[in-house]
């Protein structure tokens, strides 16, 4: 079975940088998609950035263009995200999560993802 672990999280200053990780195990991540979500504590679930393993295909969501950016590395199974420029906003525990994709369109829907990770804390502050 596929299982995704989260790793790279921690404290940084703003205007820090951090690289979080997703790693898959069980399963190649081969026609899945990957999506990276957010929450903080009384907020709701934010969807953060999405990509197509086979396609290499992603999006970001606006409130961090520019910012972060989602990556794969297919002979590692893991899939990337680079966090740069960090706000005190962007505190939350981030998950990963995959699905297969069935069709051709890329999307960043949370209820369209299966497999979960456990999340990995990100902390933003000075």
């Amino acid at each position: 079975q596929l299982q995704l672990v989260e790793s790279g999280g921690g404290l940084v200053s703003p205007g820090g940088s951090l690289r979080l990780s997703c790693a898959a195990s069980g399963v190649t991540l081969t026609n899945y998609a990957i999506a990276w979500f957010r929450q903080a504590p009384g907020k709701d679930q934010e969807a953060v950035a999405c990509i197509s393993i086979t396609r290499g295909i992603t999006n970001e969501a606006d409130f961090v263009q520019g910012r972060f950016t989602i990556s794969r590395d297919n002979a590692k199974n893991t899939v990337y995200l680079q966090m740069n420029t960090l706000k005190l906003e962007d505190t939350a525990v981030y998950s990963c999560a995959a699905v297969r994709e069935e069709g051709d369109s890329l999307i960043c829907l949370a209820y369209e993802y299966d497999i979960w990770g456990q999340g990995t804390q990100v902390t933003v502050s000075s």
